[in-house]
Parts: structure tokens; C-alpha cells; sequence
């Protein structure tokens, strides 16, 4: 009889008659799919979120003066327009016309912030102001810009007096207007409410400015305030900015009413209108990323801008910086583009695999019910969509849920891609187990006794897949060796190479692990006892179907120890670029003099200091009395020969500063350790060194070091500063070793005269980007994941030999086998393929990582632009990464084989010895 003809309505329907059959193994795919739909939409989520952080960081860390794109336009000169039309441009209704066609004409997904954008009349120069009064640090009388910007009530707290206000209408012709200054500008300048300032004008007379008011800005570091920082801030300025030594004055801002705008026609010719437009974070998103520097240039000098050339002025400008933030943003997330997508393959992959496990499972725990069901003539279309129909039902709510937990967690971002990879997990979850049964019950026929691999030889088609594999494997290796990370590829090949590299070994082992074991059956024969001999016979028969835990744990082992070196060589390259800009645990150091008398004891006190390493720094010596100055570094030979071993940095023996010393007066050589650089200039012949206190010594170069802890710059000397003058000998840093050095009490013991620079502050400091720290996040998420779906890619294949195994031990036991040994037996013959795995696992995660190497550079991740160093960051192989999970594997193998040992001991023989039963 046919049993599934749609005519007839079954009395019990299938799939509520399986569930209720079965309600533990329902839950448990429910959870399992929940689980791994919830991780896989989380994934895109997470990513995305670090990403939009990203590029908010970058744009709010950038001074504002730079990230604002500013317009400006001058005013136009009287021969192309009247007195009465030039003031008008001034006025700010005008202004306000103008600034309203640009926010018009901005495209998105650049999106101004309102709030902070602000627009206005300025002067084009900064005029000297006569009054006696103002502070003059250097003889030369302060300057001032006159700004008209609007908003300022809204931006300010009135400390002091009121805004100022304009009395009728202000023309170029008003003899005095009102102004206000910030807190800052009015204790520099010694103004006052009340205080006037007379402006010369562009004629012969001035202009007085009346001080109505002093605020204070709202939110200092808003771009209202900070674009221009002279508006809150003033400035002590050098006449010539380049020369150290030329006169100062003070540079400060009066902030007019934006109504006595015209009034800046009267001082100066030209004074410019401006409109700054300072970007909303809440409006940047990296996916809008190439739309968004699109937008940017274009209002820089692209259609935009000549658009608004025609409606607001033909003379107007435009400038900014935000496009170099944006390219910066962009090349860091093109470095880390493969490093996350190899994270995403290589947890991924091993997912896919346990849910294939679990389909693979329940198809063989049913083999003999559905072989029934195929012999009494059901079609096999019909039965893959029963057992279509009876995974959906548990695993298309379980996806749900899982993506529902994912989007609630993570909120803020997109949608559509944590949809697709939920619903990629529940179609996996669903297809596993009918396309499992569709497989194996293509033909009719009675379930085979045993199918290990000694009686299920590989098919061509399999071997043909695998070398296809295995061609694919190469060729990702080779094009990640030759193109690298770095680039910022977006290869998906490339991000696949460590995981086909864990496929390739796997499905090697899976052909070959047979061999060593029947090899090792036949001496352990001649053992007394049989639990040796028949557990490694047994381990060498294994199930065919031993592919796909193999393929798990394989692939789980080498993305666990890919992403265990990458998250060791990060912290490596922050621990190694920590150590090079402090020289130790920590520097302490005196910003203008030598430091305090006793200080060295007490920090020699302070809890975690080991040891205390005192030296003198002359940043302003100049050797052959020229005009290059090169750190001088006095130490005493002993201590500093051990704090360059310890550390690493340039290391020297303590007898390189005293070999070949002359003796003591003005005729005394000091041996010198040079680096490369002024070993070049200076060769090893004594030359003289002109010290900062005067005095000079005589050096020579016996050894060249790229590197040494007291100083970071590439030109230094380091000689014995026993032989150095009282003055230049005076110690002025001290490099303090100890890496649990309290830092609180460090700078309680140094004193608010000397600066106090931790190794791990510096080292802290690094990951200051969210992108850098997600990405970190997400290799960590990711080991985890693949380190959890591989113990249950093992649990799934000890479960599924599990009744086999039960009814061996029961026959054994009628035959006189006892209880230790039936769970050494079991252990014995789980143990030799974990250990293989293991091996594998270790040797395939050591082999990917050797192999890809050459082609990843961890510096975009590790370290910030500011503090990366010009040579690459490689990866290296981690001991630690390598071999914790390729142990902790062997040890749930054992684990889980003790505890079914223990439970089969429990169960009486009778209950699995059953007639009929083909276990």
C-alpha cells in the first residue's frame, strides 16, 4: 500500500505525531537553530554597529576646525556694487537666505547638524587695537577680529552683563556698536562690561566697540564654538610664526550682534560672509560611506558647489578636511575587511556542519522507520516533504525567535542582512535532514549491518570533489600570500583560505587515520587482554559517516587557533609599541628641570617596582658644534646594560660603556652607543659634544643600536654619565621596571612636578578606535563559537555511535567483560581519533597560519594611525592558541566517552539485546 495518497485524511497527522514521539530531540533542534540563528544575525548587526561608531569617532575626535565644511564669500568691492547693496549682503536676513539655499543644496547622505552648523560676517584680517590698557606680553598692541555670528544666544551663557544689541539700523557709517566677549577672552584681555575698544577704521578714524556682555559657550567643543576657537578662546601670537624667538600678542575675538554686521564694511574693505556646516553623527553610516565622501567633494569643488556659486555668491569658497577623515576611515576599514570575513567563514562553516551533524543524526537514529516506509511504497519526494514539513514546524519558530533575540540586542542597524542570515540558518536546519534521507533512501533496500569505511569504499564523485577542494585551497593560499589584508580586499576567496585549508586536512584524515590504527591493532593483539586490541580495531573500522565531525572539529581547531593568533598578536604589537614609546613599565620624568632629591628611593617603595633605573637627557647637544642636535643619554652602565636586556630595546653589556674609557679630565673619551644615524654622520672617531650647561665632552662610537628604552626618536647617544659634568649628570628621567607597578601610588610618590607615563595607559590608548576594538571583539566571539560548536559536533558523534556502542558493551558482558573494562574500552576507542583530530587540528592550525602569514598585516587592528609603526605587523603562530583547544578536545572526547561508559553500565543487558535488533 501507498501510505502518503493525498485522497485519504491520515487519523493521526504526521507531524504532530512526531513531535509528540520526540519532544526531547525537537527541543533540542529548536534551541540548537534559536542558537545558531541567533549568533549569525547578530554577526552583520555587530559588524555594522562597530563600523557606524567607527566613522562617528573619527569625525567627532577631529577637531572641529577641520571636520566643518566651511563656505565663504567675500564682500564685493564698491565698483561692482553700491554702499546700500554691499550692506545689505551683510544683513542677516540675507545671510539667512543664503544659508538656507545651501542646506538646500546639500546632498544626502550628508546631513548638517543644525544645531552646531552656523553661519555669519567676519573681518578678512585681524586688526591692531591702540588702547593702552590691553596687555602687551611683547611691546606689540593686541589684535582682534570683529565676528557677527548668529545664534550666539543660543550657544552662550551670559556670565556678566547682556548680549550685545543693535540701536536702529547699523550701517558702515555708525560710529560705535556693541559687543561681547567670551570668560577666556576677558581675563586674557583684561576686559571688562562696560570696557570700549577702539578698532581703527579704513579710513583715519576708529571704530568703538563697547563691551556689553561676557558669556561663556554651552558646549565648548561644539562645532559652534570650537570651528573657530578664536571666538571662545584667544591666542598668544608670535609676529613671525616660525621664528621661537620673535615678539608675541594677544589675538581675541568681539562678537557684534549679527544686525551690526555692516558695520564691518567701515573697517575693512573686504570682510567675507561664512556659513559652516558641521556634520550630524547621528547621520553617518558606513554603509553611506562612498555616497558620503561623494557628497562631500562634490560641495568642495564639484557640481554642488558651482550650483550654489550661481545662487549665492560667484566669488564663494569652499574647504574642508572631512574628506581626509573619511579616506582615513576607509582605508582602516579596508585593512580589517578580510581579518572579519575570515572570522565570519571560519565560525560559520563550522555551524553549518553541526546542523548538518544534528539532520544527519536524527536521519540515522530513523533509518530503519523510514527504509519501512520506503519499502511499503512511499515515493521519495513524498517522504523529504513530510520531514520537510516536520523540521520546519520546530525550526522556522526557532529561526524567528533567534533573529527576534538578535535585532533586540542589537538595535541600530539594518535589518535585511540579519534576516538573510537567519533565514540561511533555519533553510540549513530544515533541508539537513531530508536531503540526509533522500540520500540514503534513494534505492530501496534493507539497512546494511555495518557502515564503516571498510565497507563503504569513497564513490569517484567524491574524490573528484575533493581534489576540486583542494584546488580551490591552493589557489586562495596563493592569492592571500601575494595580495595580503593589507589592501583591502574584498575576496571572499581569500577570507575562505584558512577554513578550506581545515577542510583539505580533514578530509585527509578522514582517508587516512584508518591506516596508523590497524597498524597498531595488530601488536596490541599480543598485549594481555583484549580492551586494547579490540578498541583500536574498532577505532580503525570507524563509521563512513566520520567526515563531518572530523570536518568540525578540524575547521573549528584551525579557526581557533587563526583567531587565537590574531588576538595574541595584537595584544603583542600593543604590549611591543607600549614598551617603545615609555622605555619601561613606566617613565617618570621632569618637564623643565632635573628631578626631585629622594624621589628615586621613594619610588623604589612603591608596591610592583622592581627596580629603578635613573638617567640624564640632553635633548640639545650638538656634536662637532654643529647645528643638528642629538640626545645625549647619561646612565650608569650596569643598571641601564640590564633594562636594555629586560626589555629588548637595543640590549649591550655593561662593559661597553666603560671598555676602552680614557681616564678622567677634559681629555676623557666616553664610549658611546650610537644609532645607525649618527653612527653614519660621526664614524667611530672621537668627536666632541657641546652639552646644554656649556660644557663639553669628547665621545666615540663603539656600537651601533636601532633602538634604546631612554629616548624614541631615531638620533641618541648613550654614554656613562659618571663622565659627564655635574650639571649635564643630574638625572632627570627614571625608567621604572614592574608590571604590576601601582600607578595611583607611583604618581602620589612623584609629586605634581613630574609627569608620570604608564606602560599600560600607553598601551590602553591604542585601541581607540570601535572598529579596531569590534573587530578584536568579534575574533574573540568568533574562537568562542567555534570552539562550542566543535564540542558539539563531538557530542553529536559520540551520540550517534551511541547505541551501537551501549549493545556492544551489553554482548561483551554476556561474554565476561566488566565494567572497567567496558569504559576503557569505550574510552580507548574514542581516544585515538580525538588525538588524531587533535594532531591534525594543531598541525592544519599551524600550517594555515604559516601559510597566510605573509599576507596579513595586524597593524591596521593592533594600533592607531598615530602610533603605527612604518613596518608591517605579521602574524605569528601562538603556542597557546595551537594547543589549549587541541587538548581541550581530547579531554571532552574522554569526558563524554567515561560518562556514556557509566550510563551503559547502568542499563541491563536484557533491555539491549533485543531479537531482530541490527545494532
Amino acid at each position: 500500500m501507498i501510505p502518503f495518497r493525498r485522497g485519504e485524511r491520515a487519523a493521526a497527522p504526521w507531524v504532530r505525531t512526531r513531535l509528540r514521539s520526540a519532544p526531547g530531540a525537537a527541543l533540542a533542534l529548536a534551541l540548537l537553530v534559536a542558537v545558531t540563528a541567533c549568533l549569525a544575525a547578530a554577526f552583520p548587526r555587530a559588524v555594522e554597529r562597530y563600523e557606524d561608531a567607527g566613522l562617528r569617532r573619527s569625525v567627532e575626535r577631529t577637531p572641529a576646525s577641520r571636520s566643518v565644511v566651511q563656505l565663504s564669500a567675500p564682500a564685493p568691492l564698491t565698483v561692482e556694487m553700491s554702499q546700500d547693496q554691499r550692506e545689505q549682503l551683510m544683513r542677516p536676513a540675507t545671510v539667512k537666505d543664503d544659508y538656507d539655499s545651501i542646506l538646500g543644496t546639500v546632498r544626502r547622505p550628508f546631513v548638517p547638524d543644525l544645531g552646531q552648523s552656523s553661519y555669519g560676517v567676519a573681518t578678512s584680517v585681524n586688526h591692531e587695537v591702540p588702547d593702552p590698557w590691553l596687555p602687551r606680553p611683547s611691546g606689540h598692541p593686541a589684535r582682534v577680529a570683529l565676528v557677527a555670528q548668529a545664534g550666539l544666544a543660543g550657544h552662550a551663557r551670559l556670565n556678566e552683563g547682556r548680549l550685545p544689541r543693535a540701536s536702529g539700523t547699523v550701517t558702515a557709517t555708525t560710529p560705535e556698536v556693541e559687543a561681547a566677549v567670551s570668560a577666556e577672552t576677558a581675563k586674557s584681555l583684561r576686559i571688562k562690561v562696560g570696557s570700549v575698544l577702539h578698532v581703527p577704521d579704513a579710513g583715519q578714524g576708529t571704530l568703538a566697540v563697547r563691551i556689553t556682555g561676557i558669556v561663556a559657550p554651552r558646549d565648548r567643543d561644539g562645532a559652534y564654538w570650537a570651528a573657530d576657537t578664536l571666538l571662545r578662546t584667544p591666542a598668544l601670537t608670535r609676529v613671525v610664526p616660525a621664528d621661537p624667538n620673535s615678539p608675541r600678542y594677544w589675538l581675541g575675538a568681539l562678537l557684534l550682534a549679527p544686525e551690526a554686521a555692516p558695520v564691518l564694511l567701515r573697517v575693512e574693505e573686504l570682510p567675507h560672509r561664512y556659513w559652516r556646516l558641521a556634520p550630524a553623527p547621528d547621520a553617518l553610516h558606513h554603509r553611506d560611506l562612498g555616497a558620503l565622501e561623494s557628497a562631500v567633494a562634490s560641495l568642495e569643488s564639484g557640481p554642488s558647489l558651482q550650483q550654489l556659486r550661481e545662487t549665492v555668491d560667484f566669488l564663494l569658497e569652499s574647504s574642508t578636511d572631512l574628506d581626509d577623515v573619511l579616506a582615513s576611515h576607509s582605508r582602516l576599514r579596508s585593512g580589517l575587511s578580510t581579518l572579519i570575513s575570515i572570522a565570519a567563514f571560519g565560525s560559520g562553516t563550522v555551524a553549518v556542519v553541526v546542523l548538518a551533524m544534528a539532520g544527519g543524526l536524527a536521519a540515522d537514529r530513523r533509518r530503519t522507520e523510514l527504509a519501512l516506509l520506503r519499502a511499503r511504497g512511499a515515493s521519495l519526494p513524498g517522504l523529504a516533504t513530510r520531514l520537510l514539513a516536520e523540521t520546519a514546524v520546530v525550526a522556522v519558530p526557532a529561526g524567528a525567535l533567534g533573529l527576534a533575540v538578535a535585532m533586540w540586542v542589537l538595535p541600530g542597524a539594518r535589518a535585511l542582512p540579519a534576516v538573510l542570515a537567519a533565514l540561511a540558518v533555519t533553510v540549513v536546519a530544515c533541508a539537513a535532514l531530508p536531503l540526509r534521507a533522500a540520500a540514503v533512501h534513494r534505492h530501496v533496500h534493507v539497512p546494511a549491518v555495518r557502515q564503516d569505511v571498510t565497507s563503504v569504499r569513497p564513490s569517484r564523485r567524491r574524490t573528484v570533489a575533493e581534489l576540486t577542494l583542494v584546488t580551490v585551497a591552493v589557489g586562495a593560499v596563493v592569492t592571500l600570500r601575494r595580495q595580503g589584508t593589507s589592501g583591502g580586499s574584498d575576496d571572499q576567496l581569500i577570507a575562505a583560505a584558512p577554513v578550506l585549508v581545515g577542510v583539505i586536512a580533514a578530509l585527509l584524515l578522514v582517508r587516512l587515520h584508518p591506516l596508523p590504527l590497524r597498524g597498531l591493532a595488530g601488536p596490541a593483539g599480543r598485549l594481555r587482554g583484549v580492551v586494547s586490541h579490540l578498541a583500536l580495531a574498532r577505532a580503525g573500522r570507524g563509521s563512513a559517516s566520520a567526515v563531518l565531525p572530523l570536518l568540525a572539529l578540524l575547521t573549528a581547531l584551525t579557526t581557533a587557533a587563526f583567531g587565537g593568533s590574531v588576538l595574541a598578536g595584537i595584544g603583542e604589537a600593543r604590549d611591543h609599541s607600549a614598551l617603545l614609546a615609555v622605555g619601561a613599565d613606566a617613565r617618570l620624568r621632569s618637564p623643565v628641570d632635573s628631578l626631585p632629591a629622594g624621589l628615586a628611593d621613594r619610588v623604589r617603595r612603591v608596591s610592583g617596582v622592581r627596580e629603578v633605573t635613573a638617567v640624564s637627557i640632553a635633548y640639545q647637544t650638538k656634536p662637532n658644534d654643529g647645528r643638528q642636535a642629538v640626545p645625549v643619554v647619561g646612565v650608569d652602565p650596569g643598571g641601564y646594560a640590564e633594562l636594555t636586556r629586560r626589555t629588548g630595546l637595543g640590549a649591550f653589556s655593561e662593559g661597553v660603556l666603560k671598555k676602552g674609557r680614557g681616564g678622567p679630565g677634559a681629555d676623557a673619551v666616553l664610549p658611546a652607543v650610537a644609532s645607525p644615524s649618527v653612527a653614519d654622520a660621526h664614524g667611530s672617531a672621537p668627536f666632541p659634544v657641546s652639552m646644554e650647561d656649556g660644557s663639553s665632552v669628547t665621545v666615540r662610537i663603539v656600537l651601533v643600536r636601532d633602538i634604546t628604552p631612554a629616548v624614541t626618536g631615531a638620533d641618541f647617544l648613550v654614554v656613562d654619565r659618571s663622565g659627564l659634568g655635574a650639571t649635564a649628570a643630574t638625572p632627570t628621567t627614571l625608567l621604572v621596571t614592574g608590571p604590576d607597578v601601582d600607578g595611583r601610588a607611583l604618581r602620589e610618590a612623584a609629586g605634581g612636578a613630574v609627569s608620570v607615563n604608564l606602560r599600560a595607559d600607553e598601551r590602553a590608548r591604542y585601541a581607540d578606535s570601535p572598529l579596531q576594538s569590534g573587530v578584536e571583539h568579534l575574533y574573540t566571539g568568533a574562537v568562542a563559537a567555534g570552539a562550542g560548536y566543535a564540542v558539539l559536533a563531538l557530542l553529536l558523534s559520540l551520540l550517534r555511535a551511541a547505541p551501537e556502542r551501549i549493545a556492544l558493551l551489553a554482548r561483551l558482558r554476556t561474554m565476561g567483560l566488566t565494567r572497567s573494562q567496558g569504559r576503557r574500552l569505550l574510552v580507548l576507542e574514542s581516544l585515538p581519533q580525538a588525538v588524531l583530530a587533535a594532531v591534525g587540528g594543531v598541525l592544519t592550525g599551524w600550517a594555515a597560519i604559516r601559510l597566510l602569514s605573509p599576507g596579513m598585516d595586524l597593524t591596521g587592528v593592533a594600533l592607531p594611525s598615530s602610533a603605527a609603526p612604518p613596518e608591517q605587523t605579521p602574524l605569528h603562530a601562538d603556542a597557546w592558541s595551537l594547543t589549549v583547544p587541541a587538548l581541550a578536545v581530547v579531554a571532552v572526547t574522554v569526558g563524554i566517552a567515561a560518562v556514556q561508559a557509566w550510563w551503559a553500565g547502568r542499563r541491563g543487558a536484557v533491555r539491549e539485546l533485543r531479537a531482530g535488533d541490527t545494532k
